[in-house]
């Protein structure tokens, strides 16, 4: 059996070349790497005015909200979301989440149909200087 601790992670920061406010830290707690078959994860955390920023996915994603409260675009729907809702974004839609809360929020992302996940994003990412994010290559 495959398991993953949340509360223990290790987290990647991310902060977009143009836009300090594009800020994250995230790490893809199960994906291919760690073998999976069809899914693929991602655990993302927020700060309070800080967004994840425009990108869309080779996979269609399901995002639960873990703690805290975002603006969720997902084409040109906004919506709010808090704890222990989920948001659809189908495959290669551009998507979006806005902390609008007050602390941290704490989002899980889940990828059906493939182990691998492609995130292409608007913005250059530091500091890997690249608005691509390949499972595949990490």
């Amino acid at each position: 059996m495959t398991t993953v601790d949340l509360n223990q992670l290790s987290l990647n920061e991310f902060t977009a070349k143009n836009d300090p406010a594009q800020h994250c830290r995230a790490t893809f707690p199960l994906l291919g790497a760690h073998g999976t078959q069809q899914s693929a994860t991602v655990y993302i955390e927020l700060e309070p005015g800080k967004s994840l920023g425009r990108h869309t996915d080779s996979a269609e994603e399901l995002l639960l909200v873990l703690e805290g409260e975002v603006e969720a675009t997902v084409g040109n729907e906004k919506g709010l979301l808090s704890k222990g809702q989920i948001a659809l974004v189908p495959r290669l839609e551009p998507h979006d989440l806005r902390n609008t809360g007050q602390g941290t929020a704490r989002i899980l992302g889940f990828f059906g149909g493939a182990n691998n996940i492609v995130a292409t994003f608007d913005e250059v990412w530091l500091p890997t200087n690249s608005n691509v994010v390949d499972t595949a290559q990490a």
